[in-house]
């Protein structure tokens, strides 16, 4: 499932990872994937800032805020029955 694009907090340091792939392993959607030793984003957009990754990575390589952000707001949305409200700003007051 996609989310809305480029609007994930999801962000990886890559000089901390020690490729252990506990992100991979944790990650519901596939986003991250191990590659010559280094964990990599795949697929961002797919990233449901859940923070799974971020709370099983040992080395703090892994950045999300998990429950914020537009995907969360989809989310809740879908589930209260609702329109998204990601509170970014729009005048609206709707996601984006």
């Amino acid at each position: 499932m996609k989310y809305l694009k480029d609007v994930t907090t999801l962000a990886l340091d890559r000089e901390r990872c020690t490729g252990c792939g506990e992100c991979v392993a944790v990650c519901p959607h596939g986003v991250l994937s191990v590659s010559e030793r280094k964990a990599v984003i795949l697929d961002r957009d797919s990233c449901m800032e859940c923070g799974a990754c971020r709370r099983n990575c040992p080395t703090g390589a892994v950045h999300v805020q998990p429950g914020v952000g537009c995907a969360y707001a989809i989310f809740k949305g879908m589930l209260s029955g609702t329109a998204p409200d990601c509170g970014c700003g729009s005048k609206t007051g709707s996601c984006c």
